[in-house]
């Protein structure tokens, strides 16, 4: 009996513990350049945080920048990519498909 308790003690604890975490704990980041607070520090600019790649132009690769804020109507991220060939690779009916390699 006396075990019984303990053990319902433990699981409270186990359960109280994180959801007290979760709940009380302050806005955390991976990288301090994902702080928007830190964006215009030394440390998240172009000469140092370029070495380590922790630039919002890094973190948010593939996203859009939230310091632009939202997109305007009708903008969107495939807009502004171009998908024709740069030249690398272009498939030339002669040299088969491996570009000539």
């Amino acid at each position: 009996m006396h075990n019984d308790i303990k053990l319902f003690k433990w699981a409270i604890a186990l359960l109280v513990i994180p959801v007290a975490l979760a709940f009380f704990g302050k806005d955390s980041f991976r990288y301090p350049c994902q702080d928007p607070a830190n964006w215009e520090k030394d440390f998240c600019k172009v000469p140092i945080c370029d070495v380590n790649r922790t630039c919002p132009e890094h973190i948010f690769k593939g996203q859009r920048d939230p310091r632009l804020g939202p997109p305007k109507d009708g903008q969107n991220q495939t807009n502004n990519q171009s998908f024709a060939p740069t030249g690398a690779c272009v498939v030339q009916q002669k040299q088969g498909a491996n570009c000539g390699k």
